[in-house]
């Protein structure tokens, strides 16, 4: 349905690199194309340039040296078509985007002279960029432990200097939490970026690139605010409805706890009976059900028609993803009564321009407009449309391990107690576990038997070296790393025993070991200097009581 038409168009391409800004006038363009989302952009563009001086000429090459050098690469490029100004008709306004360059070549035209040598008369560079958050959150494989803080706080500490983050969604970035780990790992491919967005999707948010503001922001709805642009007939080619595939199953929400199992079914009219997709949860917590059971709820409302816009001029108003706008009046445009009377949102756009052949280099190098062979497509949708369109996004690997130590405000310093915390919002049990590689910073782990059943009863003590598994929002203890002050015993003896107690010095030990490979059992309580032990060996049965001596 795309249509090519020759447009008169000032084209203005500035290269910053390392402060110092190079610009490229349309005359020395020749080719550009840019792919425009509601969640970012892409774009390429060639230039020619001329670097004559050696030969007399007046037209020096001023971005070489730069351009091989390996600084980032801030890119702006305006667009704005070229019409005779009237009284009556407004001064066209200019499509900008900003960027950064993540390709770049260069090719050198040698021209033979009467010498011996070729000289480079003329450059032919090349580039391609992409939106800030998509090339630097890309390369960015953080992994951080955040406990008491928000989404916000975290986005915030990653945003860096070239990332320009807005924010409308106190229910998704609002919210204080115990633990939010980002534990991102290079090997598995999965970034920042894929995070973020494997995020807003999980809690059915917007992330949208704002045109306007060159930055981004996260909302918990679309925007529907601002009066919609009027097209003009007679800047638009043809027009085509796109219907999304319709979802055709139900969703059952499955909490498997034992104490409390529930099925929750989330329908829709369009589903086909006996088709569903089970969401699996094990929680204790009836609040995390009945989020799931929202989203869900969500996820399965029906997308509505979109449309294909094919343009044959490029407009007098500037129009982004983003734009309200509003299709002609004329039933030509009506889309079999979709987009009749409707207003509607522009998705994305792509548009492409190559210097016109009909043009030769000398006619338009040094002036700030040419003639290009221009194509101009974009994807409209109703503006209440729910739908939130991302970028293609891997979701991360949970969990990673670190290790922790025990937490205890029970008795003294030295004393190896043990201590449940009560949460006050859910009234669950759980330890408390300081990781001392982030900080000293300490999460919340289950108060469980872990590992043994439930008729023992062995807390994990104050200070013992654990095994922590973290998830994204939730941790837990996945292993015992070290034996207890004084637990070990001598090889030979082929020792084991069970110690309990603060200390030590304050406790009860069961041991078991070997004396001349013969058995030996002892049973000993110690309080400082007072011990009562009963110890079984061979042909010996021994109680005692006893006060050590100072």
């Amino acid at each position: 349905m795309e249509r090519t038409f020759d447009e008169r168009l000032a084209v203005s391409l500035t290269l910053t690199i390392g402060g110092k800004a190079h610009k490229v006038i349309a005359g020395s363009m020749k080719r550009f194309a840019l792919d425009l989302w509601s969640w970012g952009l892409e774009g390429e563009a060639e230039f020619l340039l001329t670097d004559n001086q050696s030969q007399g000429g007046q037209d020096k090459d001023e971005l070489l040296a730069d351009f091989l050098k390996p600084d980032l690469v801030g890119v702006s490029l305006e667009v704005k078509a070229v019409l005779p100004e009237t009284s009556g008709r407004p001064s066209h306004g200019a499509l900008k985007i900003q960027g950064f360059v993540t390709e770049k070549s260069l090719v050198e035209d040698a021209v033979a002279t009467s010498g011996d040598s070729d000289v480079i008369l003329h450059r032919r560079y090349g580039i391609r960029f992409l939106d800030a958050a998509r090339l630097l959150w890309r390369q960015h494989y953080p992994c951080a432990l955040y406990t008491s803080k928000t989404m916000k706080d975290v986005l915030e500490a990653h945003k860096g200097d070239k990332i320009r983050l807005a924010y409308d969604w106190q229910a998704g970035l609002g919210t204080t939490h115990s633990v939010l780990f980002v534990g991102l790992d290079p090997q598995s491919g999965v970034s920042f970026y894929d995070w973020v967005l494997w995020y807003v999707h999980g809690h059915a948010g917007v992330f949208t690139y704002d045109y306007a503001t060159h930055g981004y922001k996260f909302a918990g709805a679309k925007d529907t605010s601002g009066t919609p642009l009027n097209l003009h007939e007679e800047n638009l080619e043809a027009l085509e409805v796109l219907l999304p595939e319709v979802i055709r199953h139900d969703v059952t929400v499955l909490n498997a706890t034992a104490e409390s199992p529930q099925t929750q079914p989330v329908t829709h009219k369009q589903a086909v009976a006996g088709i569903r997709q089970d969401v699996l949860l094990c929680t204790p917590i009836s609040d995390e059900v009945q989020a799931r059971v929202d989203l869900e709820t969500a996820r399965l409302k029906a997308r509505g028609p979109e449309m294909e816009l094919a343009w044959r001029s490029f407009p007098e108003k500037v129009v982004a993803p983003g734009t309200l706008v509003k299709l002609p009046t004329h039933e030509a445009w009506a889309a079999a009564g979709v987009a009749k009377d409707q207003v509607l949102r522009i998705r994305s756009m792509h548009l492409s321009g190559e210097v016109s052949g009909e043009q030769g280099e000398e006619e338009v190098y040094g002036d700030t407009y040419a003639l290009f062979s221009f194509r101009m497509r974009t994807r409209l949708e109703p503006k209440d449309e729910s739908h939130v369109d991302l970028p293609a996004w891997q979701p991360p690997i949970y969990p990673r391990y670190v290790e922790g130590l025990i937490v205890s405000e029970q008795g003294a310093e030295k004393d190896e107690t043990w201590q449940a915390y009560t949460d006050s919002a859910t009234s669950l049990d759980g330890y408390k576990v300081k990781i001392p590689l982030f900080e000293e910073q300490i999460v919340p782990a289950p108060f469980n038997p872990n590992l043994l059943p439930g008729h023992f009863y062995f807390p994990a003590y104050k200070g013992e070296r654990v095994l922590v598994a973290l998830d994204f929002q939730r941790a837990w203890i996945k292993r015992f790393l070290d034996w207890r002050t004084g637990a070990r015993m001598p090889q030979d003896g082929q020792g084991v025993q069970l110690m309990v107690g603060k200390t030590p010095e304050n406790g009860t030990a069961l041991k078991h070991y070997y004396t001349d490979d013969k058995p030996v059992f002892l049973m000993q309580r110690t309080h400082d200097k007072d011990t009562q032990k009963i110890q079984l060996e061979e042909g010996t049965l021994l109680i005692q009581v006893k006060e050590e001596p100072s």
